[in-house]
């Protein structure tokens, strides 16, 4: 992980009201795409390892889960964990969340999707978005978890869509939020304005080290769709395949970005 030093900078702001629209929206597209599965489908094989779809399935409900689970907790006494760190400090709990995610009961996929949705809906109505949670990476506020959610529906429905081929939606401001976050990591762990990262229509920052970009067309830029970008950022795709298949653009001697992925782990 970078020194914390390289990631000093301005966080985006996120509308808390849209955020808990979209984990809500996003999560309940998850839902009807899981239990619409046949039965032999969740016993399928993933890209995560040898996780099946079931176990995804049930991490996906685990993801939103989590969210009364930590508020129903005592709230810390001080915020720990910054948005912008969440990204970097994912890798750190990959075993532990493989354990949990073995260890739930994924039995009634049903059953479990309706007791998350009510228990989301129900913990959050009374809630406020600045109140922390005792998030094991380190305390959060509700408003910046919640973002974190945004990631890990998005990026698990593009899991999900890979190991079932289904056509799962994507909800506009879920994917924008976790578009955007991303987007905002890789600017704080490479701070500068020699490379512009275009991901349209929801993310423009600039980074690495260098002459900045002030006017005209900037000498180096990268441009992607917001999958692509995603998978590229969570180390789902690689840099050299996604340039070969035309999924991503580079031009200029500093718009080479692989040294610089995946941010998450």
């Amino acid at each position: 992980m970078p020194p914390a030093k390289k990631r000093a900078q301005r966080t985006r702001s996120y509308d808390p009201a849209k955020i808990r629209a979209a984990v809500s929206a996003q999560f309940g597209h998850v839902r009807d795409a899981v239990l619409a599965l046949p039965e032999e489908a969740l016993d399928g094989p993933t890209r995560l390892g040898d996780w099946t779809v079931r176990e995804l399935a049930g991490h996906l409900a685990w993801m939103v889960g989590a969210v009364p689970e930590l508020l129903a907790r005592p709230e810390p006494a001080q915020r720990e964990l910054p948005l912008l760190e969440w990204p970097f400090a994912t890798a750190a709990a990959a075993g532990r969340i493989d354990e949990h995610t073995r260890a739930l009961d994924t039995a009634d996929l049903a059953a479990l999707y309706e007791r998350t949705r009510e228990a989301y809906e129900s913990a959050l109505a009374g809630a406020q978005d600045t109140r922390l949670l005792p998030v094991s990476l380190g305390a959060m506020t509700l408003a910046d978890f919640l973002v974190t959610r945004t990631v890990e529906l998005v990026v698990h429905t593009d899991d999900l869509a890979a190991a079932t081929g289904v056509a799962v939606p994507y909800d506009r401001q879920a994917l924008a939020a976790c578009t955007r976050l991303l987007c905002d990591a890789l600017a704080a762990k490479a701070p500068g304005g020699a490379v512009e990262v275009r991901v349209p229509p929801y993310a423009v920052v600039q980074c690495v080290e260098g002459p900045r970009h002030t006017r005209g067309t900037p000498p180096n830029v990268v441009e992607t769709d917001p999958l692509t970008w995603i998978r590229l950022a969570t180390g789902r795709a690689g840099w050299a395949a996604e340039l070969d298949a035309a999924r991503v653009s580079a031009s200029g001697e500093r718009a080479d970005l692989s040294g610089l992925l995946p941010l998450m782990g």
